[in-house]
């Protein structure tokens, strides 16, 4: 499966922010949240890794420009798991500039 290096650095990251992949001041929109900046996004990313344990497996790549949408299974401890997501990035240059979650 192609993704852009940015995106694929998103998949791959265990428990450590991969803020590398992002711009400073990117946008992440999830669960009805927005997470603007490294510092929030890195929040984010250590509260769900606590709260959810989630491990997301792309299954499907739709690149066009600078969009890229991924379906995801998501794995991990909340109601429903296993759940297919849509992560939704638009790339700004070489990073990410905004991701969305959702179904």
């Amino acid at each position: 499966m192609t993704m852009h290096p940015s995106v694929r650095a998103y998949f791959d990251a265990d428990s450590a922010t991969p803020l590398h992949a992002f711009a400073p001041d990117a946008v992440v929109e999830d669960e009805g949240h927005r997470h603007v900046g490294h510092a929030a996004i890195d929040e984010w990313w250590r509260d769900s890794q606590v709260k959810y344990q989630a491990v997301a497996q792309p299954i499907e790549v739709n690149a066009k420009d600078d969009a890229c949408e991924v379906r995801a299974k998501v794995t991990g401890q909340f109601p429903g798991s296993p759940i297919t997501l849509t992560f939704a990035f638009r790339m700004k240059g070489d990073r990410i500039a905004a991701l969305s979650i959702g179904a």
